[in-house]
């Protein structure tokens, strides 16, 4: 394997961590780290051809083993909220890590995002990671093996393919936890962000922030994407059980498709800088957040200090809470038997006007 493109970060239990840099021929750059699969950098040129910064995280391995909000990693085996940290599989209670208030989130205590992978194909413009997650981790039943392939093109896109097969019967939910701001890294917030979602439906959650079950319409409520506004815009008027502030956007969509394969589903405009990040996936669901419990404690790049809602996520999945809530209707299952494959593909694509 080449690797004139990767250069040592660090170690961990006497594993070496690598940042791979990848370039396209229009001047973007992006870095990725084999611990937790974590995309640090997305250079982007702006209208002067000066590059900028877009992605949230850390210029340091250290910080990113100190606590963070999963900047830039990718979520498994099963991301966001499982209530009561435990399903039934085959008739069977599987209990998970409990790592938030009684409940089990993005992995747990030691998920994907904290895994040190394996670099299996590295090229110019393309990586490829693997992890083999073994029977009991974090209390998930079953061995299973996630194949990551990051890939940057001429055409300015960042694709993600993912792959997993399981030994025995298990369950799997990955995704990519990106924070982007399209000022900058260290721009200001990102409200005054442009956004269109492709979704007319939405999952809600009660006041512990676990899926209800319900599917609801996002028609007359400040949820609605579906015509471009302001992500600001409405924020004033979300109304999410147990909110009094309100914080922001963090909530689950249901994804408008008309097929199992990739589609454009989001359009992220800063009308400042002139950055458009289009986003396509395979996945019924998208979770957007925007970034509400950032409080300045987590010191990024450059001594930034990341505040409220100065990054947004768009987090391709299934549903939160999917592994009680397969048996509902329109929720798909995240089974995974011997002889299956995972796949799915996220894509975002960049522009500058």
């Amino acid at each position: 394997m080449s690797n004139s493109n990767r250069t040592k970060w660090g170690e961990i239990d006497g594993r070496p961590v690598y940042q791979w840099t990848m370039r396209n021929r229009n001047g973007l750059c992006s870095k990725i780290i084999n611990y937790g699969c974590i995309l640090t950098e997305l250079h982007v040129p702006d209208r002067s051809g000066e590059p900028r910064d877009i992605v949230l995280g850390f210029d340091n391995l250290k910080s990113y083993l100190s606590y963070h909000p999963y900047f830039g990693s990718i979520i498994g085996r099963v991301a966001n909220r499982t209530s009561d940290a435990r399903f039934q599989l085959d008739g069977l209670t599987c209990i998970l890590s409990a790592n938030i208030d009684g409940n089990h989130i993005h992995g747990g205590f030691k998920g994907f995002d904290k895994r040190v992978w394996t670099a299996v194909e590295e090229k110019a413009n393309l990586l490829t990671l693997t992890y083999h997650s073994p029977n009991g981790e974090e209390g998930y039943p079953g061995a299973l093996t996630t194949r990551l392939t990051y890939t940057f093109t001429d055409q300015n896109e960042l694709r993600i393919d993912y792959l997993a097969e399981a030994e025995t019967t298990t369950v799997v939910n990955l995704t990519h936890h990106g924070y982007w701001n399209l000022g900058g890294h260290d721009g200001n917030s990102v409200l005054e962000h442009e956004l269109e979602i492709a979704a007319g439906f939405y999952t809600p959650a009660d006041k512990q922030h676990t899926a209800t079950g319900e599917i609801l319409p996002v028609k007359g409520t400040a949820l609605d994407f579906r015509t471009p506004k302001l992500i600001g815009d409405d924020i004033e008027r979300i109304e999410f059980p147990g909110n009094t502030d309100p914080l922001g956007y963090d909530l689950n969509y249901v994804l408008d498709r008309s097929n199992d394969g990739l589609q454009f589903v989001a359009r992220v405009r800063n009308p400042q800088s002139g950055y458009t990040m289009e986003f396509a996936t395979t996945k019924p669901g998208m979770v957007l957040y925007t970034g509400n419990y950032l409080d300045g404690t987590c010191i990024g790049k450059n001594d930034m200090s990341y505040t409220k809602q100065t990054g947004f996520c768009l987090e391709a999945q299934h549903f939160p809470d999917v592994l009680n809530k397969s048996h509902l209707s329109g929720w798909p299952s995240v089974q995974l038997r011997p002889g299956e494959s995972y796949r799915h593909t996220d894509l975002f694509r960049f522009s500058t006007t």
